[in-house]
């Protein structure tokens, strides 16, 4: 049990610094790089969330110290922040900080306002799915469908 023993005793300081800092670099870049403004939510607040929670250890490290599974719950904190299988970054943005962030501040500016009011509305998904139908058959396809639901809302 020795070296497994070890290892278990030392996960925490051989996966963190992958999971909260090496994958997170390389994802942000990546989205950077991205034309999407979604991803880039993605890990801006992630990058934002980390922050908070460094400056809670900081100032809290007296008390932190004394907790031996410290290490292991932000350990998976960040697993659950940062893996995209949870986006927990994304989640937190979208049920926590969004309602106190001035809304509509990540649709893209170079869309008519119709379609940016109606992204506005959406939820993360939903834009990431019409943004690719946007980039797929065009911003006139889209204004399309929206003044057809418009038209059988109406309706009804």
């Amino acid at each position: 049990m020795g070296f497994l023993g070890a290892l278990a005793r030392n996960l925490d300081a051989l996966l963190g610094p992958g999971v909260m800092l090496l994958y997170p670099l390389y994802a942000s870049m990546r989205a950077i790089e991205s034309p999407s403004p979604l991803d880039d939510q993605q890990w801006l607040t992630y990058w934002v969330l980390y922050s908070f929670l460094t400056l809670f250890e900081l100032s809290c490290w007296k008390i932190l110290q004394w907790l031996p599974f410290w290490p292991y719950m932000k350990l998976i904190f960040c697993l659950w922040l940062v893996l995209p299988i949870f986006n927990g970054a994304a989640y937190i943005y979208e049920n926590f900080v969004r309602r106190y962030v001035k809304v509509g501040s990540y649709v893209s500016s170079n869309l008519p306002e119709g379609q940016r009011k109606v992204l506005q509305m959406m939820s993360l998904d939903a834009r990431k799915s019409v943004e690719r139908y946007i980039d797929k058959y065009g911003p006139e396809a889209f204004d399309r469908v929206v003044k057809a639901a418009e038209r059988e809302a109406k309706k009804h």
